[in-house]
């Protein structure tokens, strides 16, 4: 394996030397300049550089860039090596690619598991199998974050994690079909993952969208819509007791709960609600 090795390498060795370049370095004045520090010269030829104002200088740095990116330009692959940096980090072409993609492969699941189903069901189902969670729960699920390169900022906060593996498996969704040109292997992968998702929302749909239920519930009632209010308890991004939320119907506390932002707490507050309703028959 290391005879193998050493041959390759010396095989590339030999190939970039018969590509190499002649360079023509300008030339870089030496002057006499010294400093003493403790007593000892210390010679410093290129002072003068320091002077980034002068007109030296900056003819200096001009003929230093000229033969710097002349150099670049005649690299004979430097053009195919921008062309795959550029495909490679513009992911965000591939993620709103994959937007399209996942509705379309989530309507064909839904039509072909559930052909009875209404326009307006299906349009409900399929909001909660290609929703923002849901992408994010499948990109865990595939552990993709031991793939993206995350910036200082993401590093500790929950929720920008949380959006870039949402995106990334959006993205990840969008080259799987750019790479088959086929919606069948898009469908190939996902259908198993949304038959089990699809059959826990349908069983217990308010789970997913408690808000919706319960409003749809005070106005069955003849009530006036639902009031949230929202308390920040904690400064902690990610934290699960960040948000706290109270829902008021008809001017009664009816049910609290906690999230990390306030969408969640909100969620969560109407979920405990339905659920308190459901135990007490009123729904």
């Amino acid at each position: 394996m290391k005879r193998l090795s050493t041959a390759f390498i010396v095989f590339i060795i030999v190939g970039c030397q018969n590509n190499i370049q002649q360079i023509n370095y300008p030339n870089t004045r030496e002057s006499d300049h010294t400093d003493v520090y403790h007593g000892v010269a210390v010679a410093d030829p290129y002072r003068w550089l320091e002077d980034d104002m002068s007109d030296e200088t900056a003819e200096w740095v001009k003929l230093q860039n000229k033969s710097t990116f002349g150099y670049l330009k005649k690299i004979p692959f430097r053009k195919k090596l921008e062309k795959r940096i550029k495909s490679l980090n513009n992911y965000e072409k591939l993620e709103f690619f994959g937007d399209a993609v996942l509705r379309l492969a989530a309507s064909n699941f839904i039509e072909k598991k559930y052909p009875q189903m209404s326009v307006g069901e299906r349009s409900e189902l399929r909001a909660q199998i290609v929703s923002d969670e849901w992408l994010i729960k499948l990109g865990k699920k595939v552990d993709i974050e031991k793939l993206i390169i995350k910036g200082p900022k993401a590093l500790g906060d929950e929720n920008s994690k949380n959006t870039i593996i949402g995106e990334s498996t959006e993205a990840l969704i969008g080259a799987l079909y750019k790479c088959f040109n086929s919606i069948k292997e898009v469908n190939l992968w996902l259908d198993d993952i949304w038959e089990e998702d699809s059959e826990i929302f349908l069983k217990a749909p308010y789970k997913f969208k408690s808000k919706t239920v319960l409003q749809e519930w005070c106005q069955s009632k003849g009530f006036d819509l639902p009031v949230y209010k929202i308390i920040e308890v904690s400064k902690k991004n990610g934290d699960p007791k960040r948000f706290s939320c109270d829902i008021f119907i008809e001017g009664l506390k009816e049910s609290s709960a906690f999230g990390k932002s306030h969408k969640q707490a909100e969620t969560n507050a109407a979920r405990i609600l339905i659920e308190k309703f459901i135990t007490i028959g009123k729904i």
